[in-house]
């Protein structure tokens, strides 16, 4: 009951940042609302406007923004690609960043990306081992041999430590943040909130679309 009540809490203030994001009136500061990456960062797919969410399974905030960022994306145009990029600081995390990749290889993103959010959230499973992660797999349909091949793979390990770099050359000091095309990173501080964030990042997409086209 909790999580539908949030979930239309949630979709109502992505309602009103839809709205504010489209008043060609708000302009937003470098420096205030969001921070130049210098030099900017290279992105997965130069033929896109990237936007990419630094986020921890852990995090409660980024587990309230999660219902925010999945409509968001839903309103996204072709000319921009969304990426997830699992933050990693300290021991243990890097555990969470393999169950994203791991998920992402394969190609159960969806459920498992809410399942593993839920599970660490809503469940208080700190998720402090492969065995802990890969139960939560299993219980959702994928092998265990299956699971442990992608988990323990070169491929999942080159992933995490290319997010570790992106987070390092980034600067991100804290999750949920969000970075556009390489050169701009919002947080909520910054934005004044989550919704804030989706605001600037819009913001910034079309300055980017506005450059591309010049």
């Amino acid at each position: 009951m909790f999580k539908r009540v949030f979930l239309t809490f949630s979709l109502a203030l992505f309602g009103l940042s839809c709205t504010a994001a489209e008043d060609s009136s708000v302009t937003y500061e470098e420096g205030k609302h969001y921070k130049a990456i210098t030099p900017a960062l290279r992105t997965s797919n130069p033929e896109k406007i990237e936007v990419a969410e630094f986020f921890w399974y852990g995090c409660g905030h980024c587990y309230t923004f999660e219902p925010m960022i999945q409509q968001w994306k839903k309103t996204l145009a072709d000319d921009v690609g969304f990426r997830g990029v699992p933050a990693v600081w300290r021991k243990g995390m890097d555990l969470h960043a393999k169950a994203y990749y791991t998920a992402e290889a394969l190609g159960v993103m969806n459920p498992m990306h809410q399942v593993i959010f839920d599970a660490m959230n809503v469940d208080r499973k700190p998720l402090s081992s492969q065995a802990d992660i890969r139960a939560l797999f299993v219980a959702n349909g994928v092998s265990k041999e299956d699971f442990d091949n992608t988990f323990t793979s070169f491929g999942v390990d080159s992933q995490v430590r290319k997010g570790v770099s992106a987070a390092r050359s980034a600067k991100v000091t804290g999750t949920p943040s969000v970075l556009v095309n390489g050169k701009y990173m919002i947080d909520t501080r910054g934005a004044g909130g989550q919704a804030g964030v989706l605001q600037v990042a819009d913001y910034l997409i079309e300055k980017e679309r506005a450059a591309l086209k010049k």
